[in-house]
């Protein structure tokens, strides 16, 4: 099996699923990774596995619901968990995809968004340049091993609304929405920044960094996470 790290360079967002429903011990191991993720500190999203008769729009047999309050930090740490859960689904042979537009069928408070999964068959990637992305001179002001596994981040549309800009022991990550991505809703571009920052947390700690300080400023289209790092001893 590969690590979460490995698994960056290899994910897809897999919408062919076997028919054969899930046994009771692979969802037991879903939920029980679930209950024990890791969140941004302040934050307690809530998770729901459900069935995908259970949804409208959505794209697999089975599907995880995050539930939190809908302020910017609260979706950024939606899509810092559940990137985390898509990885490791994958890294386990499972397949699993973002479903932004789905939804639950009965109306639920506080439903943000969903990660379909499932059995399937379909292959891994065989590298980065399966990756349909933008080039790293689009999003980062420098070629690095944290830029390249932000770059293979799945987003919204695939826009990569994002701009990484590395200064003074620094890492700044800016909303980047331009083109279609101004119409598209924004809190949809607000999971996609918790998303990259799983990809960067991942290729830090590959780097034998780790994040000690987030911090959050701005809104909307000036939304920015920055991030300092240090060793890892």
């Amino acid at each position: 099996m590969m690590t979460l790290y490995e698994t960056i360079f290899a994910r897809r967002s897999v919408r062919k699923y076997d028919e054969a429903p899930l046994d009771a011990q692979s969802l037991s191991a879903i939920q029980e990774y679930l209950a024990g993720i890791k969140q941004l500190p302040g934050h307690r999203a809530r998770f729901e596995v459900v069935a995908g008769s259970k949804l409208k729009g959505g794209l697999a047999p089975y599907a995880i619901l995050a539930f939190s309050g809908d302020d910017e930090e609260a979706l950024v740490n939606i899509g810092y968990t559940l990137q985390e859960v898509d990885l490791w689904l994958q890294s386990q042979g499972w397949g699993s995809v973002w479903c932004g537009m789905a939804a639950p069928l009965d109306k639920t408070p506080n439903y943000r968004i969903l990660l379909g999964f499932g059995a399937t068959d379909v292959p891994f990637r065989d590298g980065e340049n399966e990756f349909k992305r933008k080039k790293i001179s689009e999003i980062s002001n420098a070629d690095n091993v944290i830029a390249r596994a932000a770059r293979l981040a799945p987003s919204a549309m695939n826009l990569q609304p994002w701009k990484l800009i590395f200064s003074d022991g620094q890492l700044k990550v800016q909303l980047n929405v331009r083109g279609i991505g101004r119409v598209f809703p924004g809190k949809l571009g607000l999971f996609d920044i918790g998303i990259v920052l799983k990809h960067i947390e991942l290729a830090l700690a590959h780097t034998g960094k780790t994040i000690n300080m987030r911090s959050f400023s701005g809104s909307g289209k000036d939304f920015t996470l920055t991030l300092s790092t240090s060793e890892n001893h």
